[in-house]
């Protein structure tokens, strides 16, 4: 097989030797528009598992690596004075320039031609296989760019990346308070001589700092002026030592993602398929861990099509999991700002658990001292150490024994808005499961304000009846406390059950819908009139009756829907209020009657309250994080005691960015801009299905409390489940469920690991718990 590869880089390198030690009739052609000599940038970063795949395909590659480690278990975070030292993380890096000469000498003793300072040729015809690996700027992949569907994504921060001669003795954190903004190092050593230096900063931060981007520097170059007021900046952290630049200028990180990574025999490899940002790794781990898995690919299967979509299969879920840690993390950086307040331990836990892939749990198997630190520092205001789950806490004057909520979902089994035995068994058990709060589903304020005909409802005095029922059965079996959530349907109501066609109109008997504004939800669903004033004050009045028979009922808790694209929600929205009165068009406007709504409840509402919002419509032109913040902000200033934070499900046209705690991020920032400052409780929903999850945000200060909800219909005992597990007592199982809390469980399924051995003999992976960087 004839084989051309584009980049000489390590990515490139490393796929040309294993290729060609696997079979040494291939001939094996490598482009590289730079000498030999010439690299830039500073170390490289390998996670254990990287490294484990490198020792078992290429052993020659691996023994001349492995003399070259520097190598530390520690993150050291530096913050406000305090220095904090998290264990067990398993770090190795070196020189990126010994690392390219290490894999350049190994492809000529192979047979591999090697071209340096050589363009691509043109002309590649005659070839089986074409192995794009020339970069984030691939020339290949913006020339079939109408396959490969390229999406770049140019991100907030600036980065320098540099060298220096001060040799670290951990993986460094160095958070900077300047008076232009927080700015923070990344630094590593990849030598016994030399470490890498990043320093990265908001954009705004960097233009306040008074940097600028010289015009006209060459390759090479490097940004003199900006190292010099670097030096300054940085002199404590430095203490004297010098740093250097390596065709070192200030850019932005780029996030690279591909909707095919093959073109016919053109496949991309590295950078040129995938980027992700180098505060979870480098790109030349990625790189070498494509190339190994293309290399063995090329092995096992029959012929290069089949190949090229078996690497693209194994490969992909790897990466998508790669690329959304290191979204969160430097979404997490360039928000950094808001977690100036916190305290340094939490800070702390915070950066070390900002991609959500070092969690609570594989903390205390790396370094249990750290953890058990950390738990000691959250429970300072409390009686005992507990995980943090368990911790209790008050929102507003609502006592709750710990941090778990049972999450308000939809049953559809209301008979003409009567709750019934049904709900008496749903509420019932998830009360007597250990959870501190159990919502109820969302309780419509009229029949037409109902999603479905199955949708329950306070507009009847039956349903009140019913609802007291559910109500004293919680407080009379349980500790739990029980809240209800009101709402309106608006243009999305009479639909059908969630199984019979999700937000599909009914086949008869369908009632009107209202909205702000007369736009149907979807193509297919009905349009919704436009409300009159007169017909808002009497919706209001509905919501207030609703409000008044909750506290005859007993409830605990009333939350208000504003968010999901109901009635409220509707209102808030850009992209559903086009009003011209003073209900809509500015942000003041929309938020007008929401706000009425929420006062008029408030004033018979004599007991904790909480709203539910989407912090972003997920489509353009909608509500965003920023908006979302000050929609808290008036809630807050409004007298609410918590902020229950969703997202989208506001029009049908959203594209969300789904993931496992895709929605925290926004709980995070609402919670650190908001929710501090003003005494208000924070909750996060979304995708949160383990323990180790919810202690991990409520540790790091993401949100207060966390609420689950198809976590609760798999196992309506989850919370005392989890205790149980961790090995805490401290929760109260029912009298007849006490003999179940002796049984221990079985431990959670972490997401998948790379598979990076070459051969697939099956080489001992390294334990989760170890870093991935």
């Amino acid at each position: 097989m004839r084989i051309a590869i584009a980049g000489g880089g390590p990515g490139g390198l490393y796929f040309a030797a294993l290729t060609k030690a696997l079979n040494p009739s291939h001939e094996i052609t490598v482009w590289e528009r730079n000498a030999p000599d010439d690299t830039f940038g500073f170390g490289v970063v390998f996670s254990d598992e990287t490294l484990g795949g490198i020792e078992h395909a290429d052993t020659t590659i691996f023994g001349q690596m492995s003399t070259e480690f520097a190598q530390w278990d520690d993150i050291d975070v530096h913050y406000r004075g305090t220095t904090f030292t998290s264990g067990g993380h398993g770090f190795a890096a070196m020189s990126r320039r010994r690392l390219l000469n290490i894999l350049q000498q190994r492809c000529l003793d192979l047979g591999v031609t090697i071209h340096f300072r050589t363009e691509v040729p043109a002309d590649l015809s005659g070839y089986d296989l074409i192995v794009a690996s020339d970069g984030a700027n691939s020339a290949f992949r913006n020339r079939h760019a109408s396959t490969f569907q390229p999406t770049v994504e140019t991100r907030r921060c600036k980065y320098i990346w540099l060298g220096t001669d001060l040799v670290f003795d951990a993986f460094k954190f160095y958070i900077l308070d300047t008076p232009a903004g927080v700015m923070q190092v990344h630094g590593y050593p990849y030598s016994r001589e030399a470490s890498t230096f990043i320093l990265e900063m908001h954009d705004d931060v960097w233009e306040r700092a008074g940097f600028t981007a010289p015009q006209g520097l060459l390759p090479g170059q490097n940004d003199e002026e900006s190292l010099a007021k670097i030096r300054e900046i940085c002199a404590d952290v430095l203490g004297g030592h010098s740093i250097v630049g390596n065709n070192s200028k200030w850019t932005n990180f780029t996030t690279i993602r591909c909707a095919t990574w093959r073109h016919e025999n053109v496949v991309l490899l590295g950078d040129a398929a995938h980027t992700a940002h180098f505060s979870i790794g480098s790109g030349t781990k990625l790189a070498m861990e494509d190339a190994l898995s293309l290399a063995a690919c090329l092995y096992e299967q029959p012929d290069v099509d089949t190949a090229l979509a078996a690497y693209e299969e194994e490969r992909r879920q790897v990466v998508t999991s790669t690329q959304r840690a290191a979204q969160a993390s430097l979404e997490w950086f360039e928000n950094i700002g808001q977690y100036t307040d916190q305290d340094p331990h939490q800070f702390a836990f915070n950066i070390i658990t900002r991609s959500r892939r070092v969690t609570y749990d594989n903390l205390r198997l790396r370094d249990p001292e750290f953890v058990a630190d950390m738990d000691t520092w959250f429970a300072r205001d409390f009686s005992d150490v507990r995980p943090p789950m368990f911790q209790p806490y008050k929102i507003g004057d609502l006592s709750l024994k710990n941090r778990v909520i049972m999450s308000p979902m939809d049953m559809y089994r209301a008979v003409d808005g009567d709750p019934g035995d049904f709900h008496l068994v749903h509420l019932g058990s998830k009360a007597m499961g250990g959870a501190g709060l159990v919502m109820t589903e969302m309780v419509c304020v009229s029949e037409t304000g109902r999603i479905t005909p199955g949708c329950s409802g306070m507009y009847k005095p039956e349903h009140e009846a019913s609802w007291k029922r559910i109500v004293d059965f919680v407080h009379t079996h349980s500790d739990a406390k029980i809240g209800i959530q009101i709402g309106h349907s608006g243009r999305k109501g009479s639909t059908k059950l969630m199984w019979e066609g999700i937000d599909q109109p009914l086949p008869s008997g369908n009632w009107e819908v209202c909205a702000p504004s007369a736009i149907p939800y979807s193509a297919v669903n009905q349009t919704p009139r436009e409300l009159s004033v007169d017909e808002m004050a009497s919706i209001k009045a509905e919501f207030v009756a609703t409000a008044q028979a909750a506290v005859r009922c007993g409830f605990d808790l009333l939350e208000v829907h504003y968010a999901h694209g109901y009635l409220l929600s509707s209102f808030l929205s850009p992209l559903t209020n086009k009003r011209t009165d003073q209900y809509g068009g500015s942000f003041e406007n929309r938020l007008r009657y929401p706000l009425e709504v929420f006062d008029a409840i408030r004033a018979v509402w004599p007991h904790a309250m909480t709203v539910r919002i989407s912090a972003t419509d997920w489509c353009e032109g909608g509500i965003d994080a920023e908006e979302s913040v000050e929609i808290a902000r008036a809630f807050a200033e409004h007298g609410v005691d918590g902020l229950d934070v969703s997202t989208g499900q506001v029009v049908s046209e959203e594209k969300p960015a789904y993931g496992r705690s895709y929605q925290t991020p926004y709980a995070d920032r609402i919670r650190n801009e908001i929710g501090q400052k003003y005494g208000v409780a924070v909750i996060a929903v979304g995708a949160i299905s383990s323990y180790d999850d919810v202690n991990s945000i409520i540790l790091a200060g993401r949100a207060d409390l966390c609420a689950l909800g198809r976590t609760h219909l798999y196992d309506p005992h989850w919370t005392l489940h989890a205790a149980a597990d961790q090995e805490y007592t401290g929760v109260s199982w029912p009298d007849p469920f006490k003999a179940g809390s002796r049984k221990p469980r079985a431990g959670r399924i972490d997401e998948p690991k790379p598979r990076l051995d070459l051969i697939r003999s099956g080489t001992p992976q390294t334990s989760h718990a170890r870093w991935r960087g």
